[in-house]
Formats: structure tokens, sequence, C-alpha cells
């Protein structure tokens, strides 16, 4: 169940709110040599200013890959521009609108996130009802009202998460 927080909260990172962060740019995959290759395993990352990121690609041939792929990204929105060595991308200031798009696809990751979390749940649930004959049942309780109480606690810190991130997607 930790994991699925840390798990949302590394997704939550990827949606940008008008800053450039090269953690929007963690989870992108670029097709190297045949095979889909994360994009910071294949560049470098330096943000000149708040609005500004440029990518050096390690291998220059990489370059036109990396491109298509950012351009691709449904998540981005952004118009990289090329000069042959670097990849320069300036990130649009947030309308209205595009803000709620982003808070929409950040509620939508942190339902994936309760998903996870209900799915743990309900394994340890199966497991726990596996030992019925090898343990009380009185055990089996006590253990099952403790995955409610820990499913609760992380479900709560996965919308605190969320409610932290819509505040930043949304401030002006």
């Amino acid at each position: 169940m930790a994991q699925s927080i840390e798990v949302a909260k590394a997704d939550f990172q990827t949606v940008s709110a008008g800053r450039a962060n090269p953690a929007l740019f963690q989870k992108l995959l670029v097709e190297y040599y045949g095979s889909p290759t994360p994009l910071v395993q294949l560049a470098g990352f330096q943000q000149p200013d708040a609005r500004t990121l440029v990518i050096t690609p390690f291998d220059k041939t990489a370059l036109k890959e990396i491109e298509r792929a950012i351009v691709a990204a449904p998540h981005l929105h952004v118009d990289p521009s090329n000069d042959g060595t670097i990849i320069r991308i300036v990130m649009p200031e947030l309308t209205e609108d595009r803000r709620r798009d982003y808070v929409k696809i950040v509620k939508d990751k942190a339902e994936q996130a309760r998903v996870a979390v209900r799915n743990v749940r309900r394994q340890a649930m199966t497991d726990l009802d596996k030992l019925s004959g090898e343990v009380s049942d009185d055990e089996i309780a006590r253990a099952g009202k403790e995955l409610e109480a820990a499913t609760k606690q992380t479900v709560e810190s996965i919308d605190d998460a969320l409610k932290k991130k819509e505040a930043e997607l949304l401030e002006v």
C-alpha cells in the first residue's frame, strides 16, 4: 500500500503546473534502437529559467526520436524546438481550461492509486480467509480490522496528496 502512495506522488509530478520540471519527462519512453527507453536515460536536463527546459541527448542520433516522443506525449502539450544538438522546451502559460484538464488527469491518477490499494486489501483478505483453519477466528478478525485501518489511512494519504496537487494546479 505504501508503494501506491509513492507511485501516485510520482505520477502527480508528471503533471505540470506551468513550470518546467524534469519530472514531467520521467515516464516518457523514447524508441531508441528498437526498444522503448526512458528519456532520463538518454539525455541530461537543464532548467535555465522557470518555464524553459533544455534537453541534451547523450547520443545526438537520438535527437529526432526524443523530439518525436515529446510531441506525441498526451499529457505534455508542448512544442519542442530542435537546433541540431539540444531540444529546448518552453512551457506555455496555462489557461483556466487547461488547468482543469490537468486536475482531471491528476484525479484519474489518484483513483488508479486507490484501486491499487483496494486490490492489495482484497488480496490480503483472501490470504486471511485461507488461514481460517490454522489461526483462530479472533486473530483473523483482528487482522482484518488492522487491514481496514491501514487501507483507510493509505487512501487518506493519497487524497491529501491529491488536494495539494490540485491546489498547486489551480493556483494562478
